[in-house]
């Protein structure tokens, strides 16, 4: 390495770590630990031994002693999102506010609390989402002529590990737990290409179809027997309002019974796709759509012309 290259990083070094000084997205605040990343993850992978034995571990884990496995994975699960809950809580408390001071890093007594509280409340509803968990994978074994088997669905399909994740993160979500249901959610993204807000509110026997380029937005609201194809969008209208629409309803409503072909768009907080409803592909939606509706759009004139 030359010395103009040598005197070139150096410059780079010191202003990154001026950087580092200078931006308080850079600090932790106050000797806070933000939630990590990779233990959020591995809690996702040991909910999901647990809500699908056998396809993602041991495949007789669960035929000798069901109660010692799912009570050690429990323990064990519960363990590592109850740190990271509270981590997050601490994190998320206001500079200012002395309750939420800690010694070398660690959330307080009442934070601590908290989070014991909000995992009380999750493990409390595990039973629920594995049941509809099933029901999601019904829908998909009955709505893809594809598939040779539930088990298939189980093991393959990067909807229904969409749909997982969703509703562990949208629990979360509904608790007001800081970062870690967008951290779900977009490790999800990351796997499927499939982006569901942990916010919106989705019904049962969801089935998501090929699934890649999929976006349900944060205050959308999705019925019972919905199937969506990819490139579906489920989006605003318009974000220039930034934070102020913060809170706001933004995204559509699907009523129960709709199929939504590829490449749709719908948009708007007051827009709602009425019962029984199918929207065609590549339609543009902006209005509401009454009940028992079939919507399309005029196929292009095809230009056919022998060489």
């Amino acid at each position: 390495m030359d010395q103009e290259t040598k005197n070139t990083i150096e410059r780079a070094v010191e202003e990154i770590s001026e950087n580092y000084m200078n931006e308080p997205l850079f600090s932790t605040k106050a000797g806070k630990n933000m939630p990590e990343r990779k233990i959020i993850i591995d809690a996702l992978r040991e909910l999901r031994l647990v809500m699908f034995p056998g396809y993602f571990g041991e495949q007789d884990a669960t035929r000798g002693l069901p109660r010692y496995f799912v009570g050690s994975r429990f323990l064990s699960i519960y363990n590592m999102l109850c740190e990271q809950i509270a981590d997050a809580l601490a994190y998320q408390e206001e500079e200012g506010d002395l309750r939420a001071q800690s010694l070398e890093g660690m959330p307080d007594e009442r934070n601590c609390k908290k989070a014991e509280y909000i995992c009380s409340g999750f493990f409390e509803q595990l039973p629920r989402i594995q049941k509809l968990l099933l029901k999601d994978v019904q829908a998909g074994f009955d709505g893809d002529p594809a598939a040779k088997s539930k088990e298939e669905i189980i093991f393959s399909y990067p909807g229904l590990f969409a749909i997982f994740v969703y509703r562990i993160a949208h629990e979360f979500y509904i608790r007001n737990v800081p970062f870690i249901p967008r951290i779900m959610t977009e490790y999800a993204h990351a796997k499927t290409g499939i982006d569901i807000n942990s916010g919106a509110v989705i019904g049962e026997s969801f089935f998501i179809d090929h699934g890649t380029g999929i976006v349900i937005g944060e205050t959308t609201v999705i019925g019972d027997n919905v199937k969506l194809y990819q490139g579906v969008t489920l989006g605003g209208l318009s974000t220039r309002g930034g934070q102020k629409l913060s809170g706001v309803k933004r995204h559509p409503t699907i009523e129960d019974n709709v199929t939504i072909y590829a490449g749709a768009t719908i948009l708007g907080g007051q827009t709602v796709i009425g019962k029984n409803s199918v929207i065609g592909g590549n339609t543009f939606i902006t209005e509401s759509v009454p009940e028992n509706s079939r919507i399309s759009i005029k196929p292009p004139e095809l230009d056919i012309r022998l060489r």
